[in-house]
This record gives C-alpha cells, sequence and structure tokens, in this order.
C-alpha cells in the first residue's frame, strides 16, 4: 500500500479524475540485471503484505467513485474459523447445479482438488490431484455424514449415513440395543423436521421429505443404525472444492461411531430448499440430537437387554421354551403394535411362577402344550405374544419381558405352495402316483403343505412349533374316532399322533391353540385356558375329561424325520432364462421375484418387518451369485453369509442395482431364510 500512498501524494488536492491511481504507473527494474534500463508498466493492483487490492474505475464520469476487488490467497482460507463441508464443500456443488437438475451428479461424486502442503515435502509438494470424497464433516470436524445414491435409477432421494463419534455420546456399548434406541431417539427430530415440510396440497417429491425405516416394538439388527470405526478427516477445506491434507504428524486412528441411515427427497426444482435440508435443518437436528441424549433412558434399555439375555440363557438350560412376564400387556391396539390401553395384565398361574432374573411370570415348560378358550377369550393373543418373544422388544411394548426359545417357527397351512423333493411320510403315508419320502409339488394342499412346513422347520432345527388351529388344515390336525373308524384307507397321520413323538425323539416342542376340538386334550402335557384374557391351569380338569369320555393318547408307528436331499446349482439363480441381467423384485403385497422365481412370503408368519423381507430378496441374491459349486451346502453357506454380515453389517448383501428393492434393511433369522429357499419352484434339489 506504500505505491499507493505515495501516488495519492503527488496528486492535485483538486483532483477529479485521480489518474494516477488507476493507471497503477510504476518502474520496474531488474535485479539480476542492474545494467539494464528500467522499464515502465501500469499494475493498478495495490498489496498490502500477500493481500490485494485491485482498483478500478467504475465508469467514467464517476472518477471520484473507484470499485476495489480484494484478492486474498487461498491459504488464508484454511486458518481456524473455516466453514465446515457441510456449508462450504456441499454448498459449491449445490450451488453449481443447474436450479431443475434432477441428477446431482456433483454432490454424489464429491470430486475435489487435493492439495498436499509443500512443509511436507521438505518444500518439493507433489501436484494438486484430482479426489471423489463423498463423505461431508459438521464443523466440530468429527461428525460427518455421507451421502449416496438410493440406486441407479433415483437421483433425487439420496440416502445420508450420519457417522457420529461415540465419545460424543459418552457411551461405550455397541450392541444392537444401544443402536436401536439411538434411532429411536433420533426419529423425533426426523419428525419434527416432516412437521416443518409437510403440505398436503403437494406430494414429496415437491416439499421435501426426510424418510427413516419402519420400526414396532422389535430390537433387530439394522443397516439404519450400527456402530462401526470410521475414518477421522484428515484435511482442511480451501475454496471451492479444494481441500488440503493435513500433515502435522498427528495420529487420526478410526473411530468407533454411530451411524445412522435416513433417505431425503428432495424438491424438484427448489436447489435453494434442497440446500436449506441438507446443509442447516438436518445438521441442526444432529447437534440437538447428541446435546440432549439422554443417556439415563439408554442406561435403562440396556438394563432390560441383560435382563432379557438372562432369561435366554436360563431357557436355553431349562426346561422352559417360553417365559411371560407378570404385568405384560400382551393384546395390541387396534390397527397398531402398540400395547392396548386398559388391557389386563397378564399374570401367570400359580404353579406355572417362576423367577428369572428377579422377574416373575410365567414359565411355558417343554413338550405338548394346548392353550384353549371361547372366542375372543385371548387365546390368540397368547400364542402371538408367545411367538413375537423370539425377538427382544423395546421398553413400553408390553411385551418386552415375553421371551421365546429362539429356534421358534410358525406353523400354518399354505395352500398353493411349492415343495420340492421333500420327506414328508411321517404325516403323509402315501400319494397317488407319488412318493412321500420324496415328494414334489407345485401346488401343495392343505395337508401337505403342513406337513412340508414341519418337517422343513424341524431339518432348520427349530426347536419348538407354533400352530393356530384356525390357520392349520383341519384333516391334518385332527381325526377322532368316528372317522378313523369309518375310514379305513387314510393316508394322513394326524399331528395328534405326532406330537408327543416330536418331543420325546426330537426334542421338538409344540404349543398349540384349540377351539374346537378335544382330540389334542389328551396328548398334552399342559393345557391353559383363557377367559377374558385371563389364564388358568385346566390340566387335571382336561385329563378327568379324557378318562370319562374314554379318550386315550395314540401315536403311530415312529416316522423317519431326516431330510436326504441335496441342492444343485441349476435353477438356484438370479439370471432369468436366458437373460443376460439379473432381476430382483420386492413387492408390497408380499412377493420376492429372483430370476425367474416369484415367492410368496406372507406364509412365513416370523417374518416382522418389511425391511426383512427385502433383506432376504438381497440375501439370496448374494446367495446365488457368489456360488460357484455344482452341489450346494446351503445351510454352510448361510452359516457364512451371517458370519460376513456380523463383520461387514447387513447392508454387506445390498445392490444398488435394483430399483424395488428398499434402501433400509433388517436382519431376518436363519431360518426365514431358508424358508424362502425351500419355496423356490425352479430349484434342483435331489435326494
Amino acid at each position: 500500500m506504500k505505491r499507493l500512498k505515495n501516488k495519492f501524494l503527488h496528486m492535485d488536492l483538486n483532483t477529479t479524475t485521480y489518474r494516477e491511481m488507476y493507471d497503477g504507473e510504476m518502474t520496474v527494474i531488474d535485479p539480476d540485471n542492474t545494467f539494464a534500463p528500467p522499464d515502465t508498466c501500469y499494475d493498478p493492483t495495490y498489496y498490502f503484505g500477500e493481500i490485494g487490492y485491485k482498483i478500478t474505475a467504475t465508469h467514467k464520469l464517476a472518477q471520484d467513485k473507484p470499485t476495489v476487488t480484494v484478492i486474498i490467497p487461498s491459504e488464508y482460507l484454511l486458518m481456524e474459523g473455516m466453514e465446515c463441508d457441510i456449508t462450504r464443500r456441499l454448498k459449491f456443488y449445490l450451488r453449481g447445479m443447474e436450479e431443475n437438475t434432477t441428477t446431482y451428479e456433483e454432490m454424489y461424486d464429491g470430486e475435489a482438488l487435493c492439495v498436499v502442503p509443500s512443509i511436507a515435502w521438505n518444500g518439493h509438494a507433489p501436484e494438486p490431484y484430482t479426489v471423489f470424497d463423498n463423505t461431508y464433516w459438521h464443523e466440530d470436524g468429527e461428525s460427518s455424514f455421507k451421502i449416496e445414491k438410493s440406486n441407479d435409477h433415483v437421483a433425487d432421494k439420496p440416502v445420508i449415513t450420519w457417522q457420529i463419534p461415540c465419545e460424543k455420546m459418552n457411551f461405550d456399548k455397541f450392541t444392537a440395543t444401544c443402536a436401536d434406541f439411538c434411532l429411536r431417539e433420533f426419529k423425533k427430530y426426523i419428525d419434527e423436521l416432516n412437521d416443518g415440510l409437510y403440505n398436503r396440497s403437494r406430494p414429496d417429491n415437491e416439499n421435501g421429505k426426510y424418510y427413516m425405516c419402519d420400526m414396532r416394538g422389535e430390537v433387530l439388527v439394522r443397516n439404519s443404525a450400527y456402530f462401526a470405526l470410521c475414518p477421522q478427516k484428515d484435511y482442511e477445506n480451501g475454496g471451492g472444492s479444494t481441500v488440503y491434507l493435513l500433515r502435522d504428524g498427528a495420529s487420526r486412528p478410526p473411530k468407533m461411531c454411530l451411524c445412522i441411515r435416513i433417505q431425503v427427497q428432495l424438491p424438484k426444482k427448489k436447489l435453494k430448499k434442497a440446500m436449506t435440508m441438507l446443509c442447516s435443518d438436518l445438521p441442526l437436528a444432529v447437534e440437538r440430537f447428541i446435546a440432549d441424549f439422554d443417556n439415563t433412558r439408554l442406561e435403562e434399555a440396556l438394563k432390560l437387554s441383560y435382563k432379557q439375555d438372562m432369561i435366554r440363557t436360563y431357557l436355553k438350560n431349562s426346561d422352559y421354551c417360553a417365559f411371560i412376564a407378570n404385568g405384560s400387556i400382551l393384546p395390541r391396539s387396534k390397527g397398531s403394535h402398540m400395547p392396548m390401553e386398559n388391557a389386563i395384565p397378564f399374570k401367570s398361574t400359580p404353579d406355572d411362577e417362576i423367577e428369572i432374573c428377579g422377574v416373575r411370570g410365567m414359565g411355558i415348560k417343554r413338550g405338548v402344550t394346548v392353550i384353549t378358550g371361547g372366542g375372543y377369550s385371548g387365546k390368540s393373543t397368547l400364542l402371538d405374544a408367545i411367538s413375537a418373544g423370539i425377538y427382544d422388544h423395546v421398553l413400553g411394548d408390553g411385551r418386552e419381558l415375553c421371551i421365546t426359545d429362539e429356534s421358534a417357527v410358525t406353523v400354518s397351512a399354505e395352500d398353493g405352495r411349492s415343495v420340492r423333493h421333500l420327506n414328508i411320510s411321517p404325516f403323509i403315508k402315501w400319494i397317488p402316483f407319488g412318493n412321500t419320502e420324496d415328494f414334489s409339488t407345485d401346488h401343495a394342499s392343505g395337508s401337505t403343505s403342513q406337513a412340508a412346513n414341519i418337517m422343513e422347520a424341524i431339518d432348520t432345527g427349530a426347536r419348538l412349533l407354533l400352530m393356530d388351529e384356525d390357520r392349520s388344515a383341519t384333516n391334518f390336525m385332527i381325526r377322532d374316532k368316528m372317522m378313523k373308524s369309518l375310514i379305513r384307507k387314510e393316508p394322513i397321520t394326524p399331528f395328534t399322533d405326532r406330537a408327543i413323538e416330536l418331543y420325546n425323539s426330537l426334542g421338538v416342542s409344540t404349543i398349540l391353540v384349540i377351539g374346537g376340538s378335544g382330540e389334542y386334550l389328551s396328548v398334552a402335557d399342559k393345557v391353559y385356558m383363557m377367559e377374558d384374557y385371563v389364564i388358568s391351569d385346566v390340566t387335571n380338569i382336561s385329563r378327568e375329561i379324557c378318562i370319562s369320555n374314554g379318550v386315550a393318547a395314540e401315536s403311530a408307528d415312529d416316522g423317519c424325520w431326516k431330510q436326504e436331499r441335496a441342492l444343485y446349482r441349476k435353477g438356484f439363480s438370479s439370471y432369468p432364462k436366458g437373460a443376460t441381467s439379473e432381476r430382483l423384485e420386492v413387492s408390497d403385497m408380499g412377493f420376492i421375484i429372483i430370476g425367474d422365481e416369484a415367492v410368496d412370503v406372507r406364509g412365513i408368519h416370523d417374518i416382522v418387518s418389511k425391511a426383512q423381507v427385502d433383506t432376504i430378496g438381497f440375501m439370496v441374491r448374494y446367495l446365488e451369485v457368489s456360488n460357484n459349486d455344482e452341489k450346494i451346502d446351503i445351510k454352510r453357506k448361510i452359516d457364512e453369509l451371517y458370519s460376513a454380515i456380523s463383520k461387514e453389517g447387513v447392508d454387506f448383501v445390498y445392490s444398488s442395482y435394483f430399483t424395488t428393492g428398499k434402501r433400509f434393511l433388517d436382519l431376518p433369522r436363519k431360518q426365514e431364510v431358508l424358508a424362502f429357499i425351500n419355496r423356490m419352484r425352479h430349484l434342483d434339489f435331489k435326494k
């Protein structure tokens, strides 16, 4: 600025042109050639240190009103107080897009110019190079979010995964229960954002919206909330999309982070609003979530999880297959999965009350258990609660201390399902023109489908079968003495004749809901009656009724329960016959279409979320594309897949190539994956 001051000192005090200032005339001497004559040049840029000020005339008639352009070196923009990635780099990409953009490619690519400081290379830094980084950092330099496409055909609905260091949350428990609790806590902040966006007269793609996975009472392993080691930020932001690597010698090992995944519907042709949603509203919601996080409530959830684990451990090593805590609220509100208000709390029968880990309730012993009662008495509700107990539930669900053997399978008749080379001979002795030890059909009847469901459940390791008379084939469940006397040539061995054998020979227990037949009273180890949602033990009364009516338990000859079939590669493919591209679709009607298969999963009753259906589709597709064996050990393959998921997370199986599979995944049990495979019609099972 000394040069500019000198020009002012030599101007006429009454000047109106400021010609000398605008010309910037100066004499330049070459220091390397002192004998060369000085040069005259014109430069209206004046420097104060390294910051330049370029002075130009606004127009010819306003010489006393110069335009000044301040020139700041980009290095100066790397000091403290700089904007974070979200407000700087992401905004830079968004501002550079067209208002009606539909691709958002710059945001997804995260293309940046990476500069390595010369100090790290003894003054000889490599040339800047291009990197692609779709992770954007919050202003604290610790939290970040990753932006990805939902799938290859949807660009205006990005998937955002927040990565929050666990040390900021002040907890060190990295369990599914902890992740589930955090996800549910985060939901209320997303709900508030959506309340501010909602406009009933416009669709979501015009309003904008934030999406989270659907959550009921179950605690599941999800890709929408999990823990993972995530890299720390190793650069500082420069201007635009330039980043400067940090080479300060500091160690930056990966940190354990809570990862929460959501989807964001960006508003159509409203880039400024999209920028506000991504760069302001969502980061502020995360800030509030961290600041308001209630560790006391988290500890309550973890204490409940500990009790649930203790009860499950007890069940595994005891004579009990299920436990229902006193005070549990079993009925659900109409059209909801929430506990019914003013419902009668569950209370154990006196003789069956036990205490586990300080919790008193009813223990259901292994063997054959019958639950009976009149219509609308609560018997099916009780069975539903027992079925729900295969998963842990959250505090306040009402069923959080209903715990069931984790291998339990709900079985019913399933008319029309496919069966391939399955041994169903314990229940079906013969069929016309067929072999029940190697049974196949494209359209199973009620009795053959229920027989197949039981045999497959046993083959997958189920130690408990759950059955409701209302969803069963009548001729499969019972056949009384009069019908046995009348029909001599009967191929079906009813379940009444096998229930005791299943437990005595295989250790497989059964809990049945029966309302219309007394045949099971004779085979039951325990009989409970529900009346107005109150349970009572009527085992002794039932036995007296059986004796007085001359009804005794009957059994058939010992059955063969083994499956001697193998799966071969033919037909186990996600490619339709003759096609060059894969096919995987998941419909809202309960069908998974993969390759040439269209499988109805509505008969797999222990699927508890829509996201589990999507996950089954992706898991089976992964098993198919990764298989190179001609003869497939499918159980071993599934075990290996679950082992990989335990290390990599359930998102391991996701592929963005498919457009109908949703982005949120919940991990199902192995039983449900095998149940799906068993229903595929084009598989090459051979005995």
